[in-house]
């Protein structure tokens, strides 16, 4: 792909509700085979699509961008030596030394691709239909269910969903909601009403921890409103929910599957909205670098220990002397 290609994906992978990050090198100082405007897709996962640069920066940029997914803010990496620069660095640039063979430099600049959120509502009265029409002038991917066509699969753990059945299926709706495991749930009607629905759904099994995740009523207080301002009073408690965090996920990205399997297991998870695990990383002991603790990263068994190299000249160097480099513990 050529960059204009890869922000294409990007936007793609974003309104499918995929979150990516997009690096782009902005600055380099040869040799390096990284050049200014080259671009690639970073994935939760991950996976790289697209070309920054060789085996020196590409572990380490994924690794950023990573964190950049979790967080959702930006950073610009300097990855190379500090010494050529002395104390001319910039605030706020996040430097990454990397041992690299060519004595190249790098800046890149990741950015996160946030998907649109997703909101599913669930009902068929006319407040429904002003909170999903009031959702899509943000730009948001609202879906619109009658509580007798909706089902787990409607939604994901990114997914935002407000049963608003007025009385039609709001026990069936929430116990599909709950299967989901949004981000948020809530149900629209009085706090006596939510309590009878949430006490059949106990007397059903459904775990507390579950229904205590469940908003009722859904909104903000807004006192006697008429119906498209409760859809108002609901779409605002959206708005402070995400502002605050609140699609961020579950935390810091699961992981630890071999790198093989993890690719498989990561589209699936994609599939799903989940956040897909990492791949497991290790540390090169001979230059210090982060690198894939996989096939790719070389591994060498020594005394019980399985070490991971960023290139082949460092796993030659730590064959030649292993005592010079070895450790007591492996980190994959």
């Amino acid at each position: 792909m050529d960059s204009w290609q890869v922000v294409e994906q990007a936007a793609a992978l974003a309104e499918r509700g995929e979150p990516v990050a997009l690096a782009t090198v902005v600055w380099r100082q040869g040799p390096s085979s990284g050049q200014v405007g080259a671009r690639a897709i970073i994935t939760a996962s991950g996976q790289l699509h697209g070309w920054i640069g060789g085996a020196c920066a590409e572990p380490s940029v994924i690794s950023q961008a990573q964190h950049v997914i979790a967080d959702g803010t930006a950073r610009l990496l300097l990855l190379g030596t500090t010494d050529k620069f002395g104390g001319a660095i910039p605030d706020g640039m996040t430097v990454v030394p990397i041992s690299c063979q060519s004595e190249g430099a790098l800046e890149v600049y990741i950015e996160p691709v946030v998907p649109a959120p997703h909101l599913v509502v669930v009902g068929r009265s006319p407040m429904a239909q002003a909170l999903a029409d009031l959702a899509r002038g943000l730009g948001w991917r609202a879906d619109l269910r009658d509580w007798t066509d909706f089902s787990a699969s409607d939604a994901s753990k990114r997914s935002m969903v407000v049963v608003a059945t007025q009385g039609h299926g709001d026990e069936e709706a929430i116990e599909q909601a709950v299967a989901a495991g949004p981000a948020y749930l809530g149900l629209v009607g009085s706090r006596r009403r939510g309590a009878a629905v949430l006490g059949y759904l106990a007397d059903r099994g459904v775990a507390a921890e579950e229904l205590d995740r469940v908003r009722v009523p859904a909104g903000m207080d807004l006192g006697k409103t008429t119906h498209k301002e409760i859809a108002v009073s609901i779409l605002a408690e959206l708005v402070q929910f995400r502002a605050a965090g609140g699609l961020r996920g579950a935390g810091p990205l699961a992981g630890a599957a071999t790198a093989e399997a993890g690719s498989a297991h990561a589209e699936t998870a994609l599939a799903r909205g989940d956040d897909p695990p990492e791949p497991p990383r290790d540390v090169d002991p001979v230059c210090g670098m982060t690198v894939v603790a996989g096939r790719a990263g070389r591994p060498l068994a020594h005394d019980g220990v399985t070490y991971h190299f960023c290139s082949a000249g460092c796993r030659t160097e730590f064959e030649s002397n292993p005592a010079s480099y070895a450790r007591k513990e492996s980190r994959c």
